[in-house]
């Protein structure tokens, strides 16, 4: 199969500001906006099944929820196959709910275990037999007033146990709103998006003893020194050695304490290892979704670059991925985050200005997180194929579960 699109990735969030999931939809180069058809919506259903299903290991996003548009006809046919029922929910757009296909195709997509969600439902009055079949309602955060937002989800809830997804949501004010009136699910750029009037707290102890020790690391500092700054803080060693033997590494060996994993690996893994633990050791507000996303950028564009540039280069990348969004996860600016932790020009370069020569590949996994049609030039620059795009893309999220699924 021919890919010329790229595929986009918005997080799901819930009340409690945890990712629950993503929605993943096509973007042509060069398009911020596009209407896809069956061709195209059964292409993107039949490669995620493809890449997010393997044939040892079973379905790769853990408990996450997948959400996937598709069409009645392609319910009806055998583009879902492949997919893990209860971890998707299929989103109808501008269908008429009125139709006998229409209904037919959710009852059977229902008895299969799928989610089904109504988005730009065009009748006022759907059937009855058809939303005792829906789970979810879209509601978009720029269509309808706080008011009518609130009777609209009242009367839902009481007539059945559907879920109101929130789309479109543009600020963490449009989040709090809509999730004070008990809204299940939040779709939108809050990833991007600072959160207003937030004052950072800085590092914490934990953050600072890990930036400590990835300096340290880089100066190829002598073990047992490691292993003193290592054991101020139990709670470190204890998850530092869960990160270091968990699937997403694939070791075959187990790793019973820092000099094991030095003498078995080395010191670069280690400083990777450590780059991961600094982004999940934030308490900031919105912790979550910004240490997804990083892992995901991380291991995105590590995953580029394997064919292009050297190992080294590679693990580079992880690295650079990771530490996208530092300034935000440690709440200092990204002039204070590289004065607290020395890295070489290129990574420096490219967190400061997307250029340099690990730049793009940074730039490239930032434009699958938003429909800005931007992808398709970048991946041009980098002479990459939308499908080696894809493929990393999904590869980095479906790892990103071993840390955070």
């Amino acid at each position: 199969m021919h890919q010329t699109n790229f595929i986009v990735r918005e997080p799901l969030l819930d009340p409690k500001q945890q990712v629950i999931g993503y929605e993943l939809s096509w973007q042509r180069a060069g398009m911020e906006s596009d209407v896809p058809g069956d061709e195209d919506l059964g292409a993107l259903i039949s490669y995620v099944a493809q890449q997010l299903n393997d044939d040892e290991d079973g379905w790769l996003m853990g408990g996450a929820q997948l959400f996937l548009e598709a069409t009645p006809a392609l319910m009806a046919g055998g583009a879902l196959e492949g997919l893990l029922p209860q971890q998707v929910v299929l989103v109808l757009n501008r269908v008429k709910l009125d139709s006998p296909d229409t209904i037919e195709a959710v009852k059977n997509a229902r008895a299969k275990g799928f989610g089904i969600l109504l988005r730009n439902a065009n009748s006022r009055t759907p059937n009855k037999d058809l939303m005792s079949c829906v789970t979810h309602i879209e509601v978009r955060c720029g269509d309808a007033d706080v008011a009518k937002l609130a009777k609209l989800y009242a009367a839902l809830k009481h007539s059945s146990s559907v879920r109101m997804v929130a789309s479109q949501v543009g600020s963490w004010q449009e989040y709090d709103t809509c999730a004070s009136l008990g809204l299940d699910a939040f779709v939108g750029k809050l990833h991007l998006t600072p959160r207003e009037g937030y004052q950072p707290k800085g590092m914490n102890p934990s953050q600072a003893l890990i930036m400590q020790l990835m300096d340290q690391v880089r100066k190829n500092a002598d073990v047992p020194h490691l292993e003193s700054l290592l054991k101020r803080d139990a709670a470190l060693s204890y998850k530092l050695l869960r990160y270091i033997n968990s699937a997403g590494f694939g070791l075959r060996t187990e790793i019973h304490s820092l000099k094991h994993a030095v003498t078995l690996i080395g010191y670069s893994p280690l400083y990777r290892w450590l780059s991961l633990l600094l982004a999940t050791a934030s308490t900031t507000e919105n912790a979550a979704v910004l240490m997804q996303t990083a892992i995901v950028r991380g291991r995105m564009a590590e995953l580029l670059a394997q064919d292009k540039l050297p190992k080294a280069d590679a693990e580079n990348l992880f690295v650079t991925g990771m530490f996208s969004l530092l300034d935000r996860l440690l709440g200092i600016p990204m002039e204070e985050v590289l004065r607290h932790i020395q890295l070489s020009e290129p990574v420096t370069q490219a967190l400061q200005t997307r250029e340099g020569p690990y730049g793009p590949y940074l730039a490239l996994a930032e434009a699958c997180e938003i429909r800005n049609g931007f992808a398709g030039a970048l991946a041009n620059v980098l002479s990459l194929q939308p499908r080696e795009v894809n493929g990393a893309h999904l590869a980095a999220l479906a790892w990103s579960q071993s840390f955070t699924g």
